[in-house]
């Protein structure tokens, strides 16, 4: 009786261990430091209408919560190339904001960090717009 009771504290106690080990580490700031090549989509504001966006780019994490891109766009069929810099915040549970300032403008995106910081997915929280970016290093 004594073995069957030792044995089951001591499997419940491994158990108790286990997703602890195995628990996603936090995010931080650093989680996504390095440059990620990035692809945007789908529809911004202009003049009270909606109009289509597509974009490519490489930006850089510096580690510290800045960010510097070049990006070429396709703004309702015109295409520009840009450089842009920003913010980001990054929570504890991989989620996170990022505010780039292309030229005169301003652009606010709600991200998510997902496969340990090798891709960060985002998506403009402006009013009116309703486009989303995908980061991969």
């Amino acid at each position: 009786m004594k073995l069957i009771l030792a044995s089951s504290i001591t499997l419940l106690v491994l158990a108790a261990l286990v997703p602890a080990a195995n628990a996603a580490p936090a995010c931080t700031a650093a989680t996504i430091a390095g440059d990620y090549g990035f692809t945007a989509s789908g529809f911004f504001q202009n003049k009270e209408k909606n109009a289509p966006i597509a974009a490519i780019g490489l930006v850089t994490f510096d580690g510290e919560s800045n960010a510097s891109a070049t990006v070429t766009a396709s703004f309702n069929g015109s295409i520009s190339t840009f450089p842009w810099t920003g913010t980001y915040t990054v929570n504890t549970d991989c989620t996170g904001s990022l505010i780039a300032t292309p030229g005169s403008g301003l652009a606010n995106f709600s991200i998510v960090i997902v496969r340990g910081g090798a891709e960060i997915l985002g998506m403009d929280i402006d009013p009116g717009n309703s486009w989303t970016i995908d980061f991969k290093k």
